[in-house]
């Protein structure tokens, strides 16, 4: 690490939830844990651009928004884009303003590597890491993954600025495409503060999955599995925007429903619903959060991660084994830089051995389980790897100047 006595840093998350977040939260609960590790190193000043409808007690915070706009995040392109791009401008000028900032970290996909780009070519702009979430890079992604970086934006950056980019794992930083590669840093893998996470030894002999349903998320090779095996399975996530079993049920049951168009809706209808309505032992609980979700958990034999894709990360993943559960994955995309087959999970090759390896998940320690995120994917781990990754961007950026 670079000797900086004061590092002050803007980070920019995007605009659609408020943090702390509330239920669901992806890269807000990956910013949250970056702030609280940050605030614990001495030297390091926060400053948090996010939406303001609540704030983290402990970190100073910009706001254009005082309501959260998740609800317009999939809506028509002139919507979204509109909330996104103001959101980047307020914080630029708010960092022009103050102009004492030693570097901008940015976690807002797809328009905030263009728009840093261009903003930090100006010589009182700080420079810039942008952190890629996911999901992978591909040229040409299959559609019923949902969601793909398509690198057709990304190939036309041509001048950078004082843009750097990391990414979340080793397998996702060995996609980015060649036009960033020189700018592109070593990965930092997200984390959790692990101490919030209840750690239990005794299992109940249920299995769970724990994702929004999609085909590249892979619940139906869950369902097949427990099925198979008589295995009780429970499974939690959204389907499309639905939370509750409740109202996923009152949809199942009008033809009518507008859902009917949804292809996440339709994965549940078509592959997952037959399963539930043979197996009493299969069950939906839909989307949980807080004491809920620890519970669910906690208690479980095991978490079932039959990903279709490559999996960038996989947050459920260390939450489970924080928890002292195992985990059962394909061997796809991020999966072999948080599983140790045979020590804190299995890692399967195909359908069959997934299967094979629910029937010896008693052989995986839940302590061991606990070990592998404090040793390495802890808050405090993630913060440091990322204020190292700050100090490398302000000296080469001083380098090129």
């Amino acid at each position: 690490m670079s000797h900086h006595n004061r590092t002050k840093v803007a980070i920019v998350a995007p605009p659609w939830l408020a943090l702390p977040a509330h239920g669901y939260g992806g890269i807000e609960l990956v910013i949250e844990g970056i702030i609280e590790g940050l605030q614990s190193i001495p030297g390091v000043d926060v400053t948090l651009f996010a939406n303001g409808a609540h704030k983290l007690r402990s970190v100073r915070t910009k706001s254009l928004f005082s309501e959260e706009k998740f609800t317009q995040l999939y809506k028509p392109y002139f919507e979204s884009t509109a909330v996104v791009q103001a959101h980047l401008v307020h914080a630029y000028n708010e960092i022009l303003r103050e102009g004492d900032y030693d570097v901008i970290h940015d976690h807002n996909p797809h328009i905030g590597p263009l728009f840093w780009s261009l903003a930090s070519q100006r010589a009182d702009v700080p420079p810039v890491l942008h952190t890629f979430h996911g999901p992978p890079f591909t040229a040409n992604g299959p559609s019923n993954f949902g969601s793909v970086y398509n690198t057709a934006d990304i190939d036309q950056l041509k001048h950078l600025g004082k843009l750097f980019v990391t990414s979340i794992s080793e397998a996702m930083s060995a996609t980015i495409p060649k036009s960033l590669q020189t700018r592109s840093l070593a990965a930092v893998h997200n984390a959790i503060d692990v101490d919030k996470f209840s750690f239990q030894t005794e299992k109940k002999p249920y299995f769970i999955t724990l994702a929004r349903f999609a085909p590249y998320k892979g619940q139906h090779i869950a369902v097949q599995a427990a099925a198979k095996l008589h295995k009780q399975l429970r499974m939690a996530g959204t389907v499309s925007d639905i939370e509750s079993n409740s109202k996923l049920l009152a949809e199942l049951a009008n033809p009518l429903s507008s859902y009917r168009g949804d292809v996440q809706f339709r994965y549940y209808s078509d592959e997952i619903l037959p399963y539930v309505l043979r197996h009493p032992k299969i069950t939906y609980s839909g989307n949980l959060s807080g004491k809920r979700k620890m519970k669910f958990i906690a208690g479980a034999k095991a978490l079932l991660f039959p990903i279709q894709w490559d999996e960038p990360f996989g947050m459920a993943v260390i939450e489970a084994l924080a928890c002292g559960t195992p985990v059962i994955a394909m061997n796809k995309g991020a999966m072999p830089e948080i599983i140790k087959h045979g020590v804190n999970g299995f890692l399967a090759e195909d359908e069959q051995e997934f299967a094979e390896y629910m029937e010896r998940i008693d052989e995986i320690d839940p302590a061991r389980c606990r070990e592998s995120v404090e040793q390495h994917f802890s808050s405090s781990a993630m913060a440091a790897s990322y204020l190292d990754r700050y100090h490398e961007v302000i000296d080469r950026a001083k380098s090129m100047s």
